[in-house]
């Protein structure tokens, strides 16, 4: 290889690279999106585990609002579940369209049209993931709420 070979191919090379870091701060928002469903998930199923132990103990006439309340953490569960696949699936899609930068590259095929699908289609699931998301606080709002007895007069 010649020297001058050598210096096209480092340089196209870079120029992948700075194509690709975009996807990659991409996939650390992702992440960190990710971190923050996992964790309310986990909460979510704590809470409904503790809420399932006490029903056990509770008499029929007062379990009512108890079971009203595992609806609405399965409701929450369900949601955050599809929230999560929904991001997962997006930051597959953010790591294959780097992949694809890189070997559309190397291989000189156009992959312009795949890239841009891809990347069209894991926008379009982050969307997804952040609306499940709002669903899922909503939800959450909605099936918490502080009595009026404990909230000040004013």
């Amino acid at each position: 290889m010649t020297v001058m070979n050598q210096i096209t191919s480092v340089s196209a090379v870079a120029h992948i690279i700075q194509l690709a870091v975009a996807p990659v701060f991409l996939l650390a928002g992702i992440g960190s999106i990710l971190n923050v469903l996992t964790a309310r998930l986990g909460r979510v199923i704590d809470r409904a585990r503790g809420l399932e132990a006490q029903l056990a103990e509770t008499p029929s006439a007062q379990r009512a609002p108890m079971l009203a309340m595992l609806h609405a953490l399965d409701r929450r569960m369900a949601v955050a579940h599809w929230a999560i696949s929904c991001c997962t699936a997006s930051a597959l899609f953010v790591c294959l369209v780097v992949a694809v930068l890189f070997l559309g590259d190397m291989t000189d095929r156009g992959s312009a049209r795949l890239v841009a699908g891809m990347f069209i289609a894991a926008m379009a699931l982050i969307v997804a993931g952040l609306s499940l998301f709002l669903i899922e606080v909503n939800i959450a709002t909605r099936s918490v709420r502080v009595s009026r007895e404990w909230l000040p007069r004013k």
